[in-house]
């Protein structure tokens, strides 16, 4: 992420740099898969209810509800967080106000089986873009100026943005979501989950970009693709844009590249020493803190270069090492999460 937001993404004459070909597109889906899988894993024991008790009541629902208003209060204070950054004017699209939706949608999924969120991701990989297409038809080109606190003034237009026409879309996102959610709902300890992971996603991965290079070649003179960058969404004036698997362009083939390639990037990472993984590890468990810190940084500094992003790494381990040797979490992880943490246990014993 840090390699997109600071390093050119084309060489000079136009193509795809190597940070172009290697993370553009990828980085993000795979903020949006971990996502999930982070919800899956914290709301575990919904797929293990106790029953009713002795008073007659569901636990199983009464532990969704107090999951869902942890994880409303967390999106909430999320959402603002990433309105609030867009408004500094940076030069990258903030996705936490696009992350807190996602949040939302997962609250009535809590539930569901891993195979059942799978399916889901299949069927909303495919439907999503064109629903997305046929909804868009009309509206304004483009993904428009970031959504900001004053976007709250019109409710309705900010739930377009965010849902339909902005960088990171949630109609078609939700494909991740659901994606990460039936991972998080794997036995993650089993190697041969992992193994699955990785292969499978690699075959997804270059099975999406065969069949969308074939198609874009059967599409031939409809699509000009030379110079074409997308930014969440594609054009409306053809079906056949839908066939693209370009960076950001929200299609079906995108997004079941995209989510191959976090998948394989998930069971790699678990078939690896845990002492090769502390240090990304430490990194990783403060993901708000330093997602936030990097965005000020650019929007006070938005400079470019292989400096620029050394210094952000260095900064990002520095931190997150730094937390991790003196047992703490992040700040922004804490404020975020403590609330919901504290609601969600009244409202589990008001029931």
């Amino acid at each position: 992420m840090f390699a997109t937001h600071t390093l050119p993404l084309v060489d000079p004459g136009g193509s795809a740099s190597l940070t172009g070909l290697v993370a553009h597109g990828r980085s993000s889906a795979l903020f949006a898969v971990l996502a999930g899988v982070g919800i899956a894993l914290s709301t575990r024991g919904l797929q293990d209810p106790a029953g009713r008790d002795d008073a007659g009541r569901d636990d199983a629902g009464r532990d969704h509800a107090a999951a869902g208003v942890g994880l409303l209060v967390r999106a909430l204070l999320v959402g603002l967080l990433g309105l609030a950054l867009a408004g500094l004017g940076p030069p990258i699209a903030v996705i936490l106000a696009y992350y807190a939706l996602l949040f939302v949608v997962a609250i009535p999924l809590l539930r569901l089986r891993a195979g059942v969120l799978a399916a889901g991701a299949a069927v909303l990989a495919v439907a999503g873009p064109v629903v997305s297409q046929v909804l868009r038809a009309g509206l304004p080109a483009g993904p428009g100026p970031q959504a900001a606190l004053d976007s709250l003034a019109d409710p309705g237009q900010l739930l377009v943005t965010l849902t339909l026409t902005g960088y990171y879309p949630v109609l078609p996102w939700t494909a991740y979501l659901l994606a990460g959610m039936a991972v998080g709902r794997l036995d993650l300890r089993d190697r041969r989950t992992a193994g699955w992971l990785l292969g499978g996603g690699v075959a997804l991965a270059v099975a999406a970009a065969a069949g969308s290079a074939w198609l874009v070649g059967v599409a031939g003179p409809a699509l000009d693709l030379r110079g074409e960058r997308f930014s969440g969404t594609t054009p409306v004036d053809t079906w056949w844009w839908l066939v693209v698997d370009a960076p950001h362009s929200g299609t079906p083939f995108d997004l079941a590249h995209t989510t191959g390639t976090a998948l394989a990037v998930l069971g790699l990472a678990l078939l690896l020493p845990r002492s090769v993984l502390w240090l990304p590890a430490a990194v990783g468990a403060v993901p708000l803190t330093l997602y936030t810190g990097h965005v000020v940084w650019l929007a006070d500094r938005p400079t470019e270069g292989i400096p620029t992003l050394l210094t952000h790494l260095a900064v990002a381990v520095a931190v997150g090492v730094g937390l991790r040797l003196a047992g703490r979490r992040g700040p922004l992880e804490t404020v975020v999460s403590a609330p919901g943490r504290a609601l969600r246990r009244r409202v589990a014993a008001r029931h």
